[in-house]
């Protein structure tokens, strides 16, 4: 199994749309998928889950769709958290949360907190998130931590990064038929494989998770090495 899956949620609004259904009845729908992805792999022994919730690009979309997912947001920090504890769930939100208002962040904190000590699946949720962002601010991290030019290695570069605290990702879903990562974990997508598939986010599930795992298990990860060499080594 892979260690680390990550997800590009895409769809909701167009899955809406096919369905003669406002957009935000999508997100909300698609929220539903999130916790049967959840609870897929859990079962399934994932260790860590990252999902592209809301990028630093979204900003650009309707206000009204805006504050509506902001409410959704809300509304799914509230009511998982207990669920989070009773399945041994680790939350971890990263991205530029300094634009989200303060009773969101001190929700965000308060997930984390709740859920830091649990020792299962981690589960990341990506919100004002962009793998340019990223890097930029790990930038700034080691020169605020006084690194001086030269001296910055690939190692020290990705000690800075929002998920330092987890592998990089094994393999890349994404739904919706795009394919593309649009600025989702730019460092830390280098060697992942990518799965693409047509199905909108709300339709994704259990099932479809499978698929994408069993084309992983077909691909041979050789790391810049020879097919010889990893077989040799397996």
């Amino acid at each position: 199994m892979p260690r680390h899956i990550a997800i590009i949620m895409d769809g909701n609004g167009r899955w809406a749309t096919k369905r003669f259904l406002p957009r935000f009845a999508g997100h909300a729908k698609g929220v539903k998928t999130v916790n049967k992805v959840v609870e897929a792999c859990v079962n399934r022994g994932i260790e860590f889950l990252t999902l592209f919730a809301f990028s630093s690009e979204n900003w650009r979309r309707p206000q009204e769709e805006v504050s509506l997912l902001m409410q959704l947001f809300r509304k799914v920090l509230v009511g998982e958290i207990r669920k989070m504890g009773e399945n041994n769930i680790r939350l971890k939100v990263i991205g530029d949360l300094s634009r989200f208002d303060k009773d969101l962040q001190d929700l965000v904190r308060l997930a984390e907190s709740e859920t830091a000590a649990n020792t299962g699946l981690t589960l990341t949720i990506c919100a004002n998130y962009g793998g340019r962002w990223d890097i930029a601010n790990a930038c700034n991290q080691l020169i605020s931590d006084g690194v001086k030019a030269g001296d910055v290695t690939e190692e020290l570069l990705s000690s800075k990064l929002a998920m330092a605290y987890a592998p990089e990702p094994d393999m890349l879903i994404r739904t919706g038929g795009e394919s593309r990562v649009s600025n989702f974990l730019l460092w830390q997508l280098a060697y992942s494989e990518f799965y693409f598939t047509e199905t909108f986010w709300p339709d994704f599930g259990a099932d479809a998770l499978d698929e994408a795992i069993a084309s992983f298990h077909k691909r041979e990860r050789r790391f810049g090495k020879t097919s010889e060499q990893v077989q040799n080594v397996s």
